[in-house]
């Protein structure tokens, strides 16, 4: 069984500071890509970040490049999403996906295997 559990979700203030896990069980989170999305109020899911089976190819969509990073510890099987000068329309639900086929899934913006639930963040002050 593949499980992802995404955490760290909350209300934040513009500028601040908020870092999402992603768990996995059921699967090494090593043998996949992890792609993480959101989905904003009224707007369609959009791409913001992947990570490839090694943290040697990392991927972000422009609107968060700079102020978003993600990584892996693979100790605790977990992918990470630190997102930093947080701005109002980065308000969105957020999700966590995992493919062993690799992040040009996600740069082809094909489906991944594998979702999270979803972790809402919401940026206002």
């Amino acid at each position: 069984q593949v499980q992802l559990v995404e955490s760290g979700g909350g209300l934040v203030q513009p500028g601040g500071s908020l870092r999402l896990s992603c768990a996995a069980s059921g699967v090494t989170l090593d043998d996949y890509a992890i792609g993480w999305f959101r989905q904003a109020p009224g707007k369609e899911r959009e791409g913001v970040s992947c990570i490839s089976r090694s943290d040697s190819s990392t991927y972000y969509a422009d609107s968060v490049k700079g102020r978003f990073t993600i990584s892996r510890d693979n100790a605790k099987n977990t992918v990470y999403l630190q997102m930093n000068s947080l701005k109002p329309e980065d308000t969105a639900v957020y999700y966590c996906a995992a493919d062993r086929r690799g992040c040009l899934f996600y740069l082809q913006g094909r489906v991944m295997n594998y979702w999270g639930k979803g972790t809402l963040v919401t940026v206002s002050s």
